[in-house]
């Protein structure tokens, strides 16, 4: 069966229209006038994650009469901050950030703040909810754990060696991998930890050193599908059949679950996080009941149940 033919894009379809549903599309403003709401969406990448993000929070803001300027800061602190400025200097009504470490929201919070403009957040949350808007958050710890009990369950108590292939150094990489190794059984022993940065060039060199070193790799958990399929190549390129666990739900990934590739991925839709974070913003700048920490449904796919994995990207 075609992944691009199953369910899952009804169901996705059905989460956006009651998001926007839930919103009430009304495009005004906490002031109640007439005028559509503006936003600013500053990204925190190019991976495709962020690129499903971006599409979503811009498909969702024209659906709900938003105007939405986009900036992206290619996962340096320093241009999220000047991306921030530069959306306080239009004057915009909130920003949705999908920030690249949550260290530096500090400076972005203040520089909004100051401005009296709120900011919305996508994937994390800050220490202190009362200083934003908002946010739609993935559980990232819970992603990591999903795919830890994924081997767990695989290893069913014999001793194995696990390897990780992090993302870049960060709020979002960072959790996924704690999530992951805290949730792991005692037997199974963490042998190697780096960084592949979300680039499927460096996570194949970061494989292919992993298996020289350890040899006797059973496991790997990798921090996004594009890397993981890259690690695929590096072990069968080496002979070895390591079984691999990672996130998204992309159409890529599930097709890498389904062919055996992946061992599993944890679905978290970047179409779900995107349109919740503009029907959201825009719903609490309008004083609505909305939940002001709203969550990104999350789901572990395997082979056995493929169908059920929402739609990633618009």
């Amino acid at each position: 069966m075609s992944l691009t033919t199953h369910p899952r894009r009804v169901l996705a379809t059905a989460v956006v229209g009651a998001a926007l549903a839930l919103s009430g599309c009304s495009g005004q403003s906490g002031s109640g006038g007439g005028d559509s709401v503006t936003l600013g969406f500053v990204n925190g990448g190019d991976t495709e994650f962020h690129t499903c993000l971006q599409k979503a929070v811009e498909n969702t803001a024209k659906t709900g009469d938003a105007k939405v300027y986009t900036a992206n800061s290619h996962q340096n602190p320093g241009t999220e901050l000047s991306n921030i400025e530069d959306m306080i200097s239009r004057n915009v009504d909130a920003l949705i950030v999908q920030t690249v470490n949550v260290d530096a929201l500090k400076g972005d919070i203040a520089k909004a703040k100051s401005a009296n403009i709120p900011i919305f957040l996508t994937s994390v949350v800050t220490d202190d909810p009362s200083e934003i808007l908002g946010a739609v958050v993935v559980d990232l710890g819970a992603v990591g754990a999903l795919d830890a009990g994924w081997v767990e369950k695989d290893a069913a108590g014999k001793s194995v060696e696990v390897g990780v292939i992090a993302g870049a150094p960060g709020a979002a990489s960072d959790m996924l991998v704690a999530g992951f190794t805290k949730a792991l059984p005692a037997t199974a022993k963490v042998v190697a930890n780096q960084p592949g940065m979300f680039n499927a060039a460096k996570a194949k060199d970061v494989a292919e050193n992993m298996i020289q070193a350890h040899p006797d790799l059973g496991y790997a958990f990798v921090a996004n599908e594009e890397m993981a399929l890259a690690a695929r190549t590096a072990f069968a390129s080496a002979g070895k059949d390591v079984k691999i666990v990672t996130v998204n739900g992309t159409d890529r990934g599930l097709e890498g679950v389904e062919k055996g590739e992946l061992s599993a991925t944890v679905a978290n839709s970047a179409m779900s996080t995107g349109s919740l974070a503009v029907t959201n913003a825009i719903g609490l700048l309008d004083k609505k009941k909305i939940s002001k920490i709203d969550k990104t449904p999350i789901l572990l796919v395997t082979k056995d149940n493929l169908d059920k994995a929402p739609q990633y990207c618009p």
